[in-house]
């Protein structure tokens, strides 16, 4: 059960054979059947994901698209998917992570904490 929300098309001015169209994915819905091989039974859970760019880069000779991007996340606030993108931010509103790090929610390190407590003390 899934909701799709596709909007702000638009061909991207800075491309020379102005070629690419990207454009803002949103969508939400319930899980209410099998994902495989990730989920093989329905978990009863909500999906709501964050706003992403998104881009179809469109061969003009052929019609064909050859390239399409997705799960470039603009706002890690909204949604349950722990501010992941694609296919990674399903499986962790599922319940249903994969085990790697890139596949987990940011959290930022200390180093970087410090970066930025130095910057506020300095600026």
């Amino acid at each position: 059960n899934w909701t799709p929300q596709f909007y702000g098309f638009f061909v991207d001015p800075l491309e020379k054979d102005a070629n690419r169209v990207w454009y803002t994915a949103r969508g939400f819905g319930k899980n209410e059947g099998p994902l495989p091989p990730f989920a093989p039974e329905a978990t009863g859970q909500m999906v709501e994901n964050p706003p992403q760019a998104c881009s179809l880069t469109i061969d003009h000779e052929t019609g064909l698209i050859t390239k399409y991007t997705i799960g470039y996340v603009t706002d890690r606030s909204i949604g349950n998917t722990g501010g992941l993108g694609g296919l990674y931010g399903i499986l962790y509103a599922l319940g249903k992570p994969l085990p790697f790090p890139e596949a987990q929610p940011w959290k930022i390190s200390w180093q970087y904490n410090l970066f930025q407590k130095l910057g506020a003390l300095l600026g």
